[in-house]
């Protein structure tokens, strides 16, 4: 099947205003490379680059350990980062960080519903001409091609619906709404295509493979490209393909720490989760775990054939591959059966393996090494979902709850919101979360002594520390490009102004929470 392109006129239209705040390592790599900042010389070839975006896949559980073929031709071929995070635990607002290398409250998606801005009108005339691959069409002219699950509400009929293309893709191959594995619809450059349940034709990993494969075929050789292809795996429902579906038969969901027990001095809607959950509930999230592994298992398929074409074609010296995910997962943890959105290492760490040109083989880093121009400290926002009213099936919780299975343990609510500095450094290895509700709940673990997150020191810690995290906490929850890179707390740069507190806390908490932002 030959590619089509969009018509050349479209991918010019609206320039980007200003460059994002490029927190990604890919953002600063490939913008920094096509805008001339890394001595990329005249009349030398740009690097091309390829992302692949896996979806829930977590890194603290094992989520990598079915996935050989690509830690061999990616992770060994060059560096395994063993500290990397995602600025939010839920599908749609690290999407769109990932996009636009902004926090959540500065891109302004909030959760998967159009509600809280994900694929709104807001973001697709707002957020959308300023995405990297945008800037890559525009300033640097890259060909741009894009397959698989982009935003979770891509494709509502009150945003513009399949045939809406986001400013800046060359080729657009994008699925309607959240993954699936067969009877879905894409959006080909704005054309909708139903696809059936027949694995020949339909497995969506095994489609998204073979039109990548297509455009590194078709594309143009003047032009250095970007690839972004972002599978279902290993997102519910987790149908595997056939040849797969017997696999890890004698796999488990890890029995960790962490592992169906009570969280205790934790926020109420992890407090509520029943322990020791039933046997049912394991063997279900068991059964999940086993299907997630399955999954992948097409994953690393498509990420050998990527890799053997590109170096058929004489690209693969030149290309920088990226692979990652958009958010982890938790089975089991706290006694929480299956989902994400915590603020735990479980749901907000995630693989991120790259290899290219002057990356050498076989690396493993944490942050940067004695590098002082990486962050130590990142910042997590979320906003729960759910309304404040009762669930009439489980009347003995509290309202707003969502998220909730059979036996009334529930995985979110609205006031499930709260942010948190993530830091590490040379001495510490921290995080100070707090939560927006009556409590304001305050989190704080040690992840030296307690790398479970077992035991909330919030009322322990030294106050001095406690205070240095909530005025960082703070400083990070208002800020807005190169203000998000200043040096953490235990940066040898940092400097205290105790001034500062006072005179950003109500703006905090306008921005983070305001609805007219949306």
């Amino acid at each position: 099947m030959q590619l089509l392109p969009l018509a050349p006129g479209r991918l010019r239209q609206g320039s980007p205003r200003h460059l994002p705040s490029c927190s990604p390592a890919l953002l600063l790599l490939v913008l920094g490379g096509c805008l001339g900042v890394f001595g990329v010389a005249a009349g030398t070839r740009r690097p091309n680059v390829v992302l692949l975006l896996t979806d829930d896949q977590d890194e603290v559980l094992g989520g990598m350990t079915p996935l050989k073929k690509t830690k061999a031709l990616i992770g060994e071929m060059g560096m395994t980062f063993s500290s990397a995070y995602v600025p939010s635990a839920l599908c749609c607002p690290s999407r769109a960080s990932i996009l636009t290398g902004k926090y959540p409250h500065n891109h302004h998606v909030v959760n998967n519903t159009l509600e809280g801005n994900c694929s709104s009108r807001s973001w697709q005339k707002i957020q959308e001409p300023n995405t990297f691959p945008a800037i890559l069409r525009s300033m640097c002219g890259y060909q741009t091609f894009f397959a698989g699950k982009y935003l979770n509400e891509y494709g509502a009929p009150d945003a513009g619906g399949l045939e809406h293309v986001p400013l800046g893709w060359s080729y657009w191959y994008a699925l309607e709404k959240n993954s699936k594995y067969y009877n879905y619809t894409l959006s080909i450059n704005g054309k909708a295509r139903k696809h059936g349940e027949n694995y020949s034709v339909d497995y969506l990993t095994d489609v998204l493979a073979n039109v990548s494969l297509d455009f590194l075929d078709y594309k143009s050789n003047f032009e250095p490209f970007f690839m972004m292809i972002a599978t279902p795996a290993p997102h519910s429902p987790w149908t595997a393909a056939p040849q797969y579906q017997k696999a890890f038969q004698n796999v488990f969901a890890p029995r960790n720490k962490n592992f169906n027990i009570h969280g205790m001095n934790k926020h109420w809607l992890i407090r509520q989760a029943k322990t020791p959950m039933t046997n049912s509930s394991i063997q279900f999230l068991d059964n999940a775990f086993r299907k997630r592994w399955q999954t992948l298992l097409s994953v690393d398929d498509l990420v050998e054939k990527l890799v053997k074409r590109l170096e058929f074609t004489g690209e693969l010296n030149n290309t920088y591959i990226f692979y990652t995910s958009d958010n982890g997962y938790h089975t089991g943890q706290f006694s929480l059966p299956i989902d994400k959105r915590q603020l735990y290492e479980f749901d907000i760490k995630v693989p991120l393996l790259v290899r290219g040109p002057g990356i050498k083989p076989n690396q493993t880093s944490k942050r940067g090494a004695s590098n002082l121009t990486w962050r130590s400290d990142v910042l997590v926002e979320y906003q729960g979902e759910g309304r404040n009213i009762t669930d009439p099936t489980c009347p003995s919780l509290s309202p707003g709850v969502s998220q909730c299975f059979p036996d009334c343990v529930c995985e979110d609510a609205y006031n499930n919101t709260y942010a948190c500095v993530r830091t590490m450094s040379a001495l510490w290895n921290l995080q100070y979360c707090e939560f927006d509700d009556q409590e304001v709940f305050v989190e704080v673990y040690n992840l030296t002594a307690d790398p479970d997150q077992i035991t909330n020191i919030a009322k322990s810690i030294d106050p001095e520390l406690l205070g240095k995290m909530n005025y960082r906490l703070m400083m990070l929850q208002s800020c807005s490009g190169p203000t998000c890179r200043t040096p953490g707390v235990f940066d040898p740069r940092y400097r205290f102004d105790p001034r500062l507190m006072f005179s950003n806390r109500g703006s905090v908490r306008t921005r983070r929470f305001s609805k007219h932002l949306l």
